[in-house]
């Protein structure tokens, strides 16, 4: 029976991947859980028990879970990519349109009129929320979001498209008339809408600077759906002072960018979409499922994705360093404790490592304690 903590409200279709004979749910924070299910609760002064073997987040972003701690105790953090997607999607589509057309500031004018007069005031003030088609205008793509280049498409925008990693299954999807940009700098000179696709690093951090905005079109207008930071709030404010920037549509709004006339504040509504929240939960919950009852690995941030076919009477899975001799030690430790090995697969991401064992006998806890006593594991498991 795996103990399963839920840090949020969770959707029940998510939840309902998991088997009642072989999971209990509870939202008790004091639990020894085995695995976590959580959307935006902050886990960065959590405790984590000892018992923790995954982490999985419905949802893209992870930026709440402390992922480097979560690694050196050997627990495994998952996130749904794409599951939200469409509803992403959706609210870029809208957010192009917010920034084109003054309808934030309409809809706020048109609630303080008053009076049996309110047509005449209406024809009267229109004229001061006029705004800009999409059609025809082109629309920067940074990290290459294939379903909002493709809905931009059937807008009738022109689109531009710059991403170093897009893999080739993205590249399949794309609509044949995105462009490829040769790099950052054409699509800040070029576009006239800027939409932004990538996650928050290190390097991305403040991607869109004074340095970046100095090199944009005059009167573009700038998307962030992805995260805050990747926008320096002083920066685009003193853009937009100056006209520089015509509209910024941000969904994670922050107390430098409330209230500023010119930026639209949607407070972070990208997937809160029923659809997009059962469609993340299913993910999450399937994903941890399977790496708690088999060790297969899909969709993980910090360790790689690894899977290997049930078989055997045993099988043993290890989170380790990425160093040489590991796997030399691991087989050595079985053969001592005369374990064959029926099949195996190693695969790593960085500086940690995976793998996975079937064997022709079971795997003792003799056996876990002797590959965690050698260098450089942070965590062995028996799944059986």
């Amino acid at each position: 029976m795996f103990d399963i903590l839920t840090l949020n409200k969770i959707a029940a279709c998510g939840l309902d991947q998991l088997d009642d004979d072989k999971y209990s749910i509870t939202d008790n924070a004091q639990a020894d859980a085995d695995g976590i299910i959580l959307r935006s609760f902050s886990m960065h002064d959590m405790e984590l028990p000892a018992s923790l073997k995954g982490v999985a987040r419905a949802g893209a972003g992870t930026n709440n879970i402390p992922i480097d701690k979560c690694t050196q105790k050997g627990i495994v953090v998952f996130n749904t990519p794409g599951a939200n997607a469409n509803g992403v999607k959706e609210l870029v589509v809208a957010g192009l349109l917010l920034a084109s057309r003054k309808i934030v500031d309409g809809v706020n004018w048109a609630a303080t009129l008053t009076g049996d007069d309110v047509g005449k005031q209406v024809e009267k003030g229109k004229s001061s929320f006029a705004g800009c088609e999409i059609k025809g205008k082109t629309l920067g793509v940074i990290g290459i979001g294939v379903l909002v280049a493709n809905a931009a498409r059937d807008l009738g925008m022109k689109v531009v498209g710059y991403d170093p990693y897009l893999s080739i299954n993205a590249a399949w999807k794309l609509d044949s008339h995105v462009k490829k940009a040769s790099g950052y700098q054409e699509i800040f000179e070029t576009c006239d809408y800027i939409t932004m696709h990538i996650p928050l690093t290190d390097d991305t951090r403040a991607f869109i600077n004074e340095e970046a905005l100095a090199q944009m079109k005059y009167g573009v207008k700038i998307l962030n759906f992805s995260r805050g930071e990747l926008v320096d709030n002083s920066a685009i404010k003193a853009a937009i002072a100056s006209g520089k920037v015509s509209s910024y549509v941000v969904d994670f709004p922050s107390a430098e960018t409330v209230n500023v006339p010119g930026i639209v504040a949607i407070p972070h509504l990208g997937a809160s979409t029923e659809e997009s929240e059962d469609n993340c939960a299913v993910m999450a919950a399937s994903q941890l499922a399977e790496f708690l009852e088999t060790g297969n690995v899909v969709n993980s941030v910090n360790l790689p994705n690894c899977s290997l076919a049930d078989g055997g009477l045993g099988r043993l899975t290890v989170i380790h360093k990425n160093v040489p001799n590991m796997i030399t030690q691991f087989t050595k430790v079985l053969a001592d404790n005369d374990i064959n090995i029926a099949d195996m697969i190693n695969k790593s991401k960085g500086d940690v490592a995976y793998s996975i064992f079937n064997a022709d006998h079971e795997i003792t806890d003799d056996v876990i304690a002797a590959i965690e006593s050698v260098e450089g594991v942070l965590k062995a498991r028996k799944i059986r």
